[in-house]
């Protein structure tokens, strides 16, 4: 123990480590994590540099529940975009814009239930997931495909439906971004977002898929970082206690866990500093920290143990809010330990399904049902070049998932050729790369990107029969000989827009 915390109680030493969600390098625990576990940590987030394979997966959660069963192993797998269990592939299941504009409740709750089946075989129990934001600003940078859409009651019928697929097997859900961060255009990873709607706007807009998660009994939520003047005019809600515990506690009536979105976020590290953001969001009412996205050692996990410890010592920090959280996480353990010992979500195999074969599965089904399909559906017979226009990704979904459709359609086309064009891509770069093949498109919400919308505009005039595929927010107008929007970039989803050209 450090000088700071000797002499502290053990009781209040314990309940600052059981608050910490952190996370770690590598595919094998080390052994400062299953110390701290030891000593009372009681979460540890996994991300995509966690996980190489499903067994892999399997013996590092052994390993951490050999040294405390009811450890919490959360993970960010929302599925589509944003996979961690399919980091190096994509995700065999699309995303919630997808499952939004199926708009089958039933098709959404059987996804998130396989989902939550791979997780709970891979022994992970609490999924960071749905996103639950109304993206009603169709620029927002960071929300996009991951929300279920614009329309509050849409949104809030299909976060029921993923929390209680998720949660019917037993992994806990956590729905996100409260209290909305749809209406941003600013990306909370990098600064701080500011909505100002006001608050007749935010109870009907933003808040409406909350109370339908609250009332269908979300395990957990977690906050943004977001400034939301109409609610609290100087804190962000992961820092407020009117948002908080004023909104989400005493208003909603939520019981459950409250988690804070990464910590280590600019809009909260950069203002407030990471030690310090984390006593405020205690104080106003948030359980747990999450924090291991970026920062990922003992080191913080030290920082942060001893700054909640000397917040309580100092009296700015209750030493009874810290309990009251403490005692809200060791909750959703014992619920999720529960489950598993009753055999819920624990079906042999399922974890082994990744990357099953076209037709079957789930999430290939809902990727199908997802695709809206404008003009000519005359299929390709001669091997294409895919021209993949690759705009800069958002750290939520991270950079190093593939997505598209040039592999799959080479595997039904072979002969079929890739590329890929960024910003500064000519036209005519493109055209020397198709040669004689006719050219698909790809395209990442090109109404965001001026320079994509100008590159394609130029492509389609000179070769008018080139296939767009939209696997972003379909904003803009539909264009090229077919188009195809997918609905967001999983791995299912290229694979659906790839049999349609190919007319497999």
């Amino acid at each position: 123990m450090t000088t700071l915390v000797r002499g502290a109680s053990p009781t209040l030493v314990r309940d600052a480590l059981t608050v910490l969600q952190p996370g770690f390098t590598g595919t094998t625990a080390p052994d400062w994590l299953l110390r701290r576990i030891g000593e009372g940590l009681s979460s540890v987030g996994l991300f995509g540099r966690n996980i190489a394979s499903t067994g892999q997966l399997d013996a590092l959660t052994a390993r951490l529940r050999a040294e405390r069963d009811d450890v919490l192993v959360a993970i960010d797998e929302e599925g589509g975009d944003v996979t961690r269990l399919e980091v190096r592939t994509g995700s065999s299941f699309p995303g919630n814009l997808a499952l939004g504009t199926v708009d089958d409740t039933g098709l959404t709750r059987a996804v998130a239930a396989e989902l939550g089946r791979r997780l709970a075989a891979c022994g992970v129990d609490f999924n960071w997931a749905p996103s639950a934001d109304v993206n009603s600003d169709p620029a927002n940078p960071v929300i996009g495909v991951r929300s279920f859409g614009a329309d509050p009651h849409l949104a809030a019928r299909h976060t029921v439906a993923y929390i209680e697929g998720l949660q019917s097997v037993g992994v806990a859900a956590c729905t996100k971004h409260f209290p909305g961060h749809g209406d941003t255009n600013v990306d909370s990873h990098l600064a701080m977002p500011r909505i100002d709607a006001d608050l007749a706007t935010l109870h009907a807009r933003e808040l409406v898929p909350f109370r339908a998660a609250i009332a269908a009994g979300a395990k957990s939520v977690m906050s943004a970082h977001i400034l939301l003047p109409a609610l609290d005019p100087d804190r962000p809600a992961t820092l407020s206690p009117r948002i908080l515990t004023g909104l989400l506690r005493r208003e909603l009536g939520y019981e459950g866990l409250i988690v804070t979105d990464g910590m280590e976020m600019r809009a909260i590290a950069s203002t407030y500093g990471i030690e310090r953001g984390s006593v405020l969001a205690l104080a106003a009412g948030a359980d747990a920290i999450c924090v291991g996205g970026g920062l990922a050692d003992e080191g913080i996990v030290l920082r942060l143990r001893d700054a909640l410890v000397d917040a309580v010592r100092t009296g700015e920090l209750p030493e009874e809010r810290l309990a009251d959280a403490a005692a809200r996480v060791r909750a959703l353990a014992s619920w999720t330990r529960a489950h598993r010992a009753g055999g819920a979500g624990a079906v042999p195999g399922a974890a082994s399904e990744e990357g099953t074969a076209p037709g079957t599965g789930i999430g290939l089904v809902a990727a199908r049902r997802a695709l809206r399909l404008t003009g000519s559906r005359e299929p390709l017979t001669a091997p294409a070049h895919v021209a993949a226009f690759t705009p800069a990704t958002n750290i939520a979904v991270g950079d190093e998932t593939p997505w598209g459709v040039g592999p799959e359609l080479a595997r039904l086309l072979p002969g079929t050729t890739s590329g890929t064009y960024a910003s500064d891509a000519a036209v005519e770069r493109v055209l020397r790369d198709a040669g004689e093949r006719r050219i698909v498109a790809v395209v990442r919400d090109v109404h965001r990107h001026p320079w994509m919308a100008g590159a394609l505009d130029g492509l389609l005039a000179a070769r008018p029969d080139t296939v767009v595929v939209e696997m972003g927010v379909n904003q803009a107008p539909a264009r090229g000989a077919l188009h195809i929007a997918t609905h967001g970039a999983a791995r299912v989803c290229g694979i659906a827009a790839a049999e349609v050209v190919a007319g497999a």
